[in-house]
């Protein structure tokens, strides 16, 4: 049993000072105590570590590389178009290098578990490796090295648009049947019954790429664990829903498998007023991820209605252009403060928004990941961050105060330490074999940015 003397943390019955926590030989928290005891002092702010619900990890590459304005209209669809061709030029080891270095820096940003929805299966020219999950083995191999709580979402993906369209070139390294999706899928489970905190589910793409038989198929043949779905993102989606279906994403996926809480429905971004309400009495949960929905311009859900309705919803890096666990819970605030011209949209009267930001980020994601329970308490993973109380954005504060000077100002740099599993991997705000992956990521990159 390895014991943490925590000078100051936030539990769920809310902030305490001098807390022992006790750590089982799995990594799991045995007991926590509401008085000092004798075990490993921790100075600082201790929070519970935030789930990552969405990631496609190699697209971490590409952060900056695609801000130049295309021809015509530029968006989410012309951004695709560049995605293919640079992933045209990724094998394994690459993509190994890439997940891995973008898993150290999700950590180093207080995300300690990660939902990695994997659609990228095939080499370049779309043919299976010898190993059919070779690149999700990378994956479990790159969240193995660094720490990091891995939910491996493996993503079945068969057509090019809705009604079961024909996939372009550039989608030739995503596409499975079911047969070729079961394969990849068994291997990775068995990779991951190996790995501490290791989880899987599955990730059928989008209502774009899965017809409605093949997603209730995939649902009979896969009962259990998480199940992911991209959904209202764009409007040409969900144009091409009603044309083809004669309803909406959400209302289809709704009518085909349900909302149950194994769901996380990514995006959202343009679900009806309906839909959003369906959604929020459901128990499935809503993945948003803010700084790539402005990135792309993608648009803006409407979370303070979501949540005043009772909605769940957690947080994702997803193109990772940006790793930082509260500039995502920043810019999702300042995003509805900008629809809504009006401050404190996530909260209620005389409450902090960073406390129910943070919370509803953390049961929400933990919901989403197969994670549960989430926070500092029995029986939940030893997943835990420490904040600096010396950082000039938390120096003198306490109780939600500080959450609130994280969110909203210091992010990430305050991040000064990290637990996963009740192990130390980032110490001084760096995980602790940064440089190494940084000089493998280096090279990975080599040719690739030019």
């Amino acid at each position: 049993m390895t014991v943490f003397c925590l000078e100051r943390a936030l539990l769920p019955e809310g902030w305490r000072e001098r807390v022992t926590l006790a750590v089982d030989p799995e990594g799991r928290i045995a007991s926590v105590a509401p008085e000092r005891g004798e075990g490993e002092p921790i100075r600082g702010v201790v929070l519970p570590g935030l789930p990552n619900l969405h990631s496609h990890a190699f697209q971490r590459a590409m952060a900056g590389l695609a801000e130049t304005r295309e021809a015509g209209e530029d968006g989410f669809w012309s951004w695709r178009v560049l995605l293919y061709r640079f992933l045209a030029r990724l094998g394994p080891e690459e993509i190994e290098a890439i997940a891995a270095f973008a898993y150290a820096e999700m950590l180093e940003a207080g995300f300690t578990s990660v939902g990695e929805f994997h659609y990228l299966h095939h080499d370049p020219d779309g043919r299976p490796y010898a190993e059919p999950a070779e690149l999700a083995l990378r994956h479990v191999r790159a969240a193995q090295e660094t720490g990091i709580g891995l939910t491996l979402l493996p993503s079945f993906y068969a057509h090019g648009d809705v009604g079961g369209a024909p996939a372009s070139e550039g989608q030739r390294r995503f596409l499975c049947d079911l047969d070729r999706f079961a394969r990849i899928h068994e291997a990775a489970a068995r990779a991951l019954r190996a790995l501490p905190g290791g989880n899987i589910g599955i990730a059928p793409h989008s209502l774009r790429a899965v017809t409605p038989e093949e997603l209730r198929r995939l649902v009979e043949l896969f009962p259990e664990g998480p199940l992911h779905l991209h959904a209202s993102e764009q409007p040409r989606e969900v144009e091409a829903c009603r044309r083809v279906h004669g309803t909406t994403p959400i209302a289809l996926l709704a009518e085909t498998i349900g909302l149950p809480a194994r769901l996380c429905v990514i995006h959202g971004t343009h679900a009806t007023a309906n839909e959003r309400r369906e959604l929020a009495a459901s128990p499935a949960t809503l993945g948003l991820c803010p700084i790539t929905e402005a990135n792309l311009g993608d648009g803006v859900f409407l979370a303070a209605a979501f949540v005043q309705e009772g909605g769940r919803f957690g947080i994702g890096s997803d193109s990772n252009v940006q790793i930082d666990a509260a500039a995502e819970l920043r810019q999702l605030e300042y995003g509805q403060r900008l629809v809504l011209m009006r401050r404190s949209c996530l909260s209620a009267p005389d409450r902090s928004s960073g406390r129910l930001l943070f919370e509803a980020a953390l049961h929400g994601g933990a919901r989403a990941l197969g994670r549960e329970p989430a926070g500092l308490r029995p029986g939940a993973w030893a997943d835990f961050l420490v904040l600096d109380p010396d950082h000039p954005d938390l120096f003198g504060r306490s109780g939600d105060r500080l959450l609130d000077g994280w969110i909203f100002c210091a992010g990430k740099s305050a991040v000064r330490e990290v637990y996963c599993r009740g192990r130390r991997v980032v110490e001084g705000g760096r995980h602790r074999a940064r440089e190494r992956l940084f000089a493998r990521y280096r090279r990975a990159l080599e040719g690739l940015v030019a």
